[in-house]
């Protein structure tokens, strides 16, 4: 029976996929490099630090990555602080309701940093409902890298066999099926290009799932 729901949070729980982009475009502007829509694409699920690091390497950036990742999470807090149209996707907030009612565990596992999860968190009043906060900017390596479920599973009331991910990434897919952990795509209309087919099963609206449904997945 699945104990704990393992949620990751862009294009999940949340779509500041918008907010991102805006904060990234706007610095490779500055940075005077031409990001292509498929090399965007291709970095999702990364960490910030990551993108950054690919992206030095690539563009022979003489700024240090740390100094990268300090512009763009600034450029993207005051986006953040003033994008008064900023939702939980449809749907999440009920399932997290309901999950969390019945008696199953949620961890966060999420390639966002630290700060902008307690951003998102702060906002929509999820800290309560969360026993454990992972950030991507925690490990060297970003998704499909399994790091990151590894350790969120480690933190799980029960063994990761009893855990599910919700993923809308083809990254974040491939990295809880690397670590081992039935997987839910979910086919979010804010990531784009995603290819979720090495997921167990696909949803398409969180209506699809409640807490009875979820403890006898996989």
């Amino acid at each position: 029976m699945i104990q704990t729901v393992i949620f990751d949070m862009d294009g999940v729980i949340v779509d500041t996929e918008p907010v991102h982009r805006y904060a990234y475009f706007k610095q490779f502007e500055e940075l005077n490099i031409e990001v292509t829509e498929a090399m965007y694409t291709s970095f999702t699920g990364f960490s910030t630090r990551n993108t950054f690091q690919t992206l030095k390497e690539q563009f022979q950036l003489e700024q240090e990555v740390e100094d990268l990742i300090q512009r763009k999470r600034s450029i993207f807090n005051d986006a953040f602080d003033t994008k008064e149209d900023l939702e939980l996707l449809e749907g999440v907030r009920a399932l997290i309701e309901d999950l969390h009612q019945n008696g199953i565990q949620l961890i966060l596992a999420s390639s966002a940093s630290k700060v902008t999860i307690d951003r998102v968190f702060t906002r929509f009043g999820l800290h309560d409902y969360f026993t454990h906060i992972v950030s991507g900017e925690d490990f060297p390596k970003s998704k499909p890298h399994p790091a990151i479920f590894e350790h969120a599973a480690s933190l799980s009331i029960a063994p990761k066999e009893n855990c599910i991910v919700i993923e809308d990434s083809t990254n974040g897919v491939k990295a809880a099926k690397a670590a081992g952990i039935f997987c839910v795509g979910y086919v979010s209309a804010h990531s784009k290009d995603q290819n979720l087919d090495a997921a167990d099963c696909i949803i398409n609206h969180f209506n699809e799932l409640n807490a009875q449904a979820v403890k006898i997945l996989n």
